[in-house]
């Protein structure tokens, strides 16, 4: 008999609060295409957890005992394979937000966001997108905007159009998803991204656009 769920994304939820760890696990299981193949209550469960289950996709908290989020995140994407990390939180404190990305979340998100943006976000994340929660993102671009760190040089590496396509990459849409938007080929789409990934020296388009976040190009 074949497999009626070839697709699924397989997630390990990770947080130190036992009714929001099993009651997030619960949810997503109830969701098509979605499966919890583990919980931990810590970083360092997490760990030992995703080395012996190998999920696509960790929700993971910041905030906990031992080993916080943070620290999990940079392990586990340090690994190989590595799965896609979504920080999954109550704080909205941009420097979680900015140690999460360079940790190597794809995706910072907080806990009220509802059941259908949270499966949507783990669908984004798992295809190469990067997901940032709108009050989140509004608060770090406007930090980003009035700092003299941002980036000097990054508007002359890439061109008007590849940072109109780095910011919808940024966004977590799909070559396809950009070729509509902005009226162009998706083999067009293709290149600009392959170009921007050469001139940023990002190693993909998860990295590109955690770049295009703290270089504050989002709010271009």
């Amino acid at each position: 008999m074949k497999n009626k769920h070839p697709t699924r994304i397989r997630i390990i939820v990770v947080d130190d609060q036992t009714l929001v760890r099993e009651g997030l696990a619960s949810l997503l299981a109830l969701t098509p295409g979605l499966e919890v193949v583990g919980t931990a209550g810590d970083g360092h469960e997490a760990l030992a957890l995703v080395a012996a289950r190998s999920p696509d996709v960790v929700l993971m908290d910041v905030r906990m005992p031992g080993m916080n989020g943070v620290a999990a995140t940079r392990e586990i994407r340090a690994r190989n394979p590595a799965p896609h990390v979504i920080v999954l939180t109550t704080f909205a404190d941009d420097t979680y937000v900015f140690e999460s990305l360079r940790a190597g979340a794809s995706g910072y998100l907080l806990k009220s966001a509802d059941p259908d943006h949270l499966a949507a976000a783990i669908r984004t994340v798992h295809a190469g997108g990067t997901i940032l929660d709108p009050a989140v993102a509004q608060k770090v671009l406007r930090r980003l905007t009035e700092s003299s760190a941002t980036e000097p040089i990054f508007t002359e590496r890439l061109t008007a159009r590849e940072r109109e396509v780095l910011r919808l990459v940024a966004r977590g849409m799909t070559n396809a998803e950009i070729a509509a938007d902005l009226y162009l080929a998706e083999g067009t789409v293709r290149n600009h991204v392959s170009h921007i990934l050469e001139k940023l020296g990002a190693r993909d388009r998860t990295h590109a656009a955690r770049l295009a976040v703290e270089w504050g190009l989002l709010n271009d």
